[in-house]
């Protein structure tokens, strides 16, 4: 984890610590020079807070969130946020971010975040919604289907570009409708607009 408040860090090695080996990091440089001591890792819980200084080769909360995905491409990275505001959302999952929770959300919001993390799935804070759903995970395939309804094609064209049946394709539609709580495909569209599950 990289987080610069000690006690913030107790809290999450407390949460985390019966399911994980956990190494901590007060900077994205540091974290960065983890990777290279000690390997790869499964995750990285990044805080977003983390302050930029003077001395050569900081990084933001962003850019560190940049810099580990690209050292370690399947890392997954749980982006931790001040608030719930979509706008800190669309920020960690564009810098390559699997997932984003809000500091201020339940512990259980930040297991769920680290176990879609661990698993690729996407996952964004229900509370950043203003609306109903949008918080349940998708995973890569689901995700891949809804950009592809959200770009305009409809069963047939998703299963001949994914290479699926148009049965799968059904059955995967169903659960992104039942996932985000959405009433239709428009609707589950602008749910994953809305909490940047999709472009």
């Amino acid at each position: 984890m990289i987080e610069d408040q000690p006690i913030v860090r107790l809290g999450i090695r407390g949460l985390l610590d019966d399911r994980y080996e956990v190494e901590e990091a007060d900077t994205g440089k540091d974290a960065l020079q983890l990777l290279t001591d000690v390997g790869d890792f499964d995750i990285a819980i990044v805080d977003m807070r983390v302050p930029t200084n003077s001395a050569p080769g900081s990084l933001s909360g962003a850019a560190t969130i940049r810099a580990l995905a690209k050292a370690q491409p399947r890392l997954g990275i749980v982006a931790l946020g001040d608030r719930p505001e979509r706008h800190m959302a669309r920020e960690a999952i564009a810098a390559g971010a699997t997932a984003f929770v809000a500091r201020s959300s339940p512990a259980d919001e930040l297991s769920r975040a680290v176990e879609a993390a661990a698993a690729a799935e996407q996952f964004v804070d229900p509370a950043t919604s203003t609306g109903r759903g949008g918080g349940r995970a998708l995973t890569k395939r689901q995700r891949e289907i809804l950009q592809l309804i959200a770009n305009g094609d409809n069963t047939a064209r998703v299963a001949k570009r994914l290479g699926l049946s148009g049965e799968t394709v059904k059955t995967h539609t169903s659960q992104i409708l039942a996932r985000l709580e959405a009433r239709d495909r428009a609707h589950a569209v602008a749910i994953g607009l809305r909490n940047s599950l999709i472009d």
